[in-house]
């Protein structure tokens, strides 16, 4: 089962996704924005919520041992199209 790390500024919370298949980057925006709206990511509660999920990006690690995860992160001014 992956977690969805959201990060709104200087915030962040995990969110268990209950998916078996890897979901697209379009289900985790989707899924994000519903989850933050409704108050069902504990321990995020920014003061200003986005309207979209939509210029944010979406990054898919696993870990070591297996696990999943999925962060989903607003695009940082810094970030070329690759690094040196």
């Amino acid at each position: 089962m992956p977690i969805l790390s959201v990060i709104i500024g200087a915030l962040s919370a995990d969110l268990p996704l209950d998916w078996h298949a890897d979901p697209t980057d379009w289900d985790v925006r989707r899924l994000a924005l519903e989850a933050v709206r409704s108050g069902a990511v504990r321990g995020l509660a920014p003061p200003a919520l986005p309207e979209s999920f939509d210029s944010y990006v979406v990054d898919r690690f696993t870990s070591p041992d297996g696990q999943r995860r999925i962060y989903l992160r607003p695009q940082v001014p810094f970030a070329g199209p690759r690094s040196a």
